[in-house]
């Protein structure tokens, strides 16, 4: 009797330990599989993100703080980092919305020519995350900029214009692809862009130590202002056909592809004739040395674009990528002109 009893117990005991053993494993598998699928949203919502498009922002930023240390002998680490915090908010802002108000034309863009430039992050259309997380990011991150603007107007009294400035940037960047206004849509979106990533974040940024704007400024601001202008240009090619089957009326899609080209040549040469009047306005001359080589690859693209090769797409994601070199070169031309 003893014996089957304990060979009863042991059985179940058994039991028992193989029972909570299971329940162990299926608890720790359970958590590695939510890891794993955090992990993703994380890196999905980092790639919604764009990250090295914040570059045409920050770079500029950069800029006027370099130019207000250089002109005025004044710098605050703090305003600039709670600015540069703001700008890539607001850029956070412009791409969530891009990716949430552009999912049609994202989706047969990646379907049609599929490009690293053009289409979005298409996070949204592999399904990884929900579209409405991106309106909901760019909310966020458009309030968020906003409570930037207040802690530096009123926290660090950098002038009455900051938060107006941070309003200006959210209206063009928020409502580039944002119903009801959508620049885009409506033949202002390049003009905006080239506003806010070319004067307003060089302008903002020196105001923010100064207090003011000087005229110098201004010079800087415009061959930036159209070499951006001609990124976003070329990166419309490839979305042609997707954007004019979706309706939205750019201005490649309102011009066609080959009058456009002119006028990517035409705002070629006036970011070069820009960056040499710049010169007679008080940017050191060794600026000229700096900006040769950004020249010799403008020109280049210019000549490729008159002949026709951005009907090629192998070739025009080329184009893509080095119109994108030109616009982040001359404005390091300028940073490293300031700083040397």
């Amino acid at each position: 009797m003893s014996s089957k009893f304990s060979l009863s117990y042991c059985l179940r005991s058994r039991d028992y330990i193989n029972k909570e053993a299971h329940d162990f494993y299926e608890y720790v598998f359970d958590r590695y599989e939510r890891m794993i699928r955090i992990r993703e949203k994380l890196r999905a919502l980092l790639e919604l993100s764009r990250p090295p498009f914040h570059s045409v922002g920050v770079l500029p930023f950069i800029l006027g703080g370099i130019m207000s240390w250089r002109l005025e002998g004044v710098f605050r680490w703090d305003i600039f980092a709670w600015g540069t915090l703001g700008v890539v908010l607001i850029m956070l802002a412009t791409y969530y919305a891009g990716e949430y108000w552009d999912f049609e034309e994202d989706t047969l863009s990646a379907r049609n020519s599929p490009s690293k430039f053009a289409g979005g992050s298409q996070v949204l259309q592999r399904g990884i995350l929900p579209r409405h997380i991106a309106l909901r990011a760019s909310l966020i991150s458009a309030i968020l900029a906003i409570g930037i603007g207040l802690i530096l107007q009123f926290g660090y009294n950098t002038g009455p214009w900051t938060i107006p400035f941070g309003i200006l940037g959210i209206l063009g960047g928020f409502f580039y692809s944002t119903r009801p206004l959508r620049w885009v849509s409506r033949g202002w979106g390049e003009l905006w862009i080239a506003f806010c990533y070319g004067w307003l974040p060089v302008a903002v940024s020196y105001y923010l130590q100064i207090g003011k704007i000087v005229q110098l400024i201004h010079w800087v601001s415009v061959p930036i202002g159209f070499t951006i202008f001609n990124v976003i240009l070329l990166n419309e090619f490839p979305d042609y056909t997707a954007d004019l089957t979706a309706g939205k009326t750019n201005l490649v899609v309102r011009l066609g592809r080959k009058r456009t080209s002119y006028i990517y040549g035409l705002t070629s040469l006036g970011s070069w004739s820009a960056m040499l009047l710049s010169l007679y306005q008080g940017v050191p001359i060794k600026t000229l040395w700096f900006y040769l080589p950004i020249l010799i690859l403008s020109i280049t693209l210019v000549a490729l674009m008159m002949r026709g090769y951005w009907k090629d797409r192998i070739v025009l994601e080329k184009l893509c990528a080095a119109n994108l070199l030109v616009n982040l070169g001359t404005t390091a031309v300028y940073i490293l002109a300031f700083v040397s």
